[in-house]
């Protein structure tokens, strides 16, 4: 699974390929924010307090921890599509030391202050959008440059959450539009790999499955998709922005519906691509209901449908894949990966379900948080060894 121009790395294994140390740190990211900043609202812990807000709990699932995992699957993956070296060793560790400063900087924002913390985490991001656009556009691969565009673009989103900081702007409009990116890329490249992966696990098992190719249906979901958050971004109370958004989730259903999930059963590995896949289905139409009926389906709900559903479900789906075909293990669930894959749909059905008007809110928030975060604290303990390891 490596590009024809590849080459092992050199020094520590963990350096070897870009999904060893970011989805290592996303992971590690993961296990710690959320319970970090349910112990920030609840009051326990004093002064640590002003640097784990609710933005620096939103900044990091968004920029952080996704930016991470987008990072590690872009780095791995490039080299696949344009037969290019990847990038390992000593530009790796840079690469990854930029993220880590970035994680740092944010939680001393009260030190630094803002303009330092600006600079410092705007790095990654940027510098990673950068080497992706120029390994694409060298290899003339030009298919993937969308995703070098939406690369770009998360990394602008992210320069534009810090300008709102220091200019005292809000920062919902800059969260909505890396949250639209995140949700892009996963219903470009999820789009791609569930159908994918689903055809190759099929016909492994003796079961013909010849998947539809690219059809109207395809590109309507993906062109109301990007439509329906590029308003959403904008004015997201406005009539239009909650029909084209239902009409995305719609749409992003019925492509699901093609792809035979229901005959994955059997495979924990290639279904949760199916179930990340229709989170962002369904948090698309609860984002439009909540436009448009805000009085039966409330904002957070929707919201946490597509952080803590589509965005934890699809990348961790795509983490323990990665993670088992690039260190020549079976692509099989064992019982680490099944519980992590129960842990993080639990986690966020029990989020989702909290803002339903239920009088057991405070606990509900706490346990999904839990049960989410668990995910990634079985994922360290199964999969970092994998990682670190040659």
């Amino acid at each position: 699974m490596t590009g024809a121009g590849s080459r092992p790395g050199k020094g520590n294994a963990i350096l070897s390929r870009g999904f060893r140390p970011f989805f290592l740190g996303a992971a590690i990211l993961a296990a710690l924010a959320v319970p970090l900043w349910a112990a920030s609202f609840s009051g326990w812990l004093g002064v640590a307090q002003d640097a784990l807000t609710v933005e620096w709990h939103t900044h990091e699932m968004i920029f952080g921890y996704a930016g991470s995992v987008i990072g590690g699957f872009a780095l791995t993956a490039v080299p696949n599509w344009t037969g290019r070296l990847p990038v390992s060793g000593r530009p790796l560790a840079v690469l990854f030391g930029l993220w880590i400063a970035g994680r740092l900087a944010l939680l001393a924002v009260p030190v630094i202050g803002e303009l330092a913390v600006a600079i410092i985490d705007s790095l990654y991001l940027v510098t990673l959008a950068g080497y992706l656009l120029r390994e694409i556009v060298a290899a003339g691969n030009l298919r993937n440059l969308p995703i070098a565009g939406l690369m770009s673009a998360l990394a602008l989103a992210n320069v534009f959450w810090h300008v709102s900081r220091i200019a005292a702007w809000d920062v919902a409009v800059a969260e909505r539009c890396g949250l639209a990116v995140v949700a892009l890329l996963i219903a470009l490249v999820g789009g791609r790999v569930t159908p994918s992966f689903t055809h190759n696990w099929l016909n492994k098992t003796g079961r013909k499955a010849d998947m539809p190719g690219v059809t109207l249906v395809d590109k309507a979901a993906l062109g109301l998709s990007a439509a329906g958050l590029a308003v959403w971004v904008a004015a997201p109370d406005m009539v239009l922005s909650g029909v084209l958004m239902a009409a995305a989730g719609t749409a992003l259903f019925v492509r699901l519906s093609r792809w035979r999930g229901v005959q994955t059963l059997a495979e924990p590995l290639v279904l949760i691509l199916h179930i990340g896949y229709l989170w962002l289905a369904v948090s698309f139409v609860l984002l439009g209901a909540a436009t448009l009926a805000p009085d039966s389906i409330d904002q957070q709900m929707a919201l946490h449908a597509l952080t803590a559903g589509a965005v934890g479900t699809m990348t961790l789906a795509v983490m323990t894949r990665a993670s088992l075909g690039h260190t020549g293990a079976a692509l099989a669930a064992d019982g680490a990966t099944v519980t992590i894959y129960a842990l993080v749909t639990a986690g966020a059905l029990l989020r989702v379900s909290a803002s339903g008007g239920f009088d057991s809110y405070a606990i509900l928030v706490t346990t999904s948080g839990l049960l989410w975060s668990g995910a990634f604290v079985v994922f360290v303990l199964a999969y970092g060894p994998r990682l670190v390891r040659p």
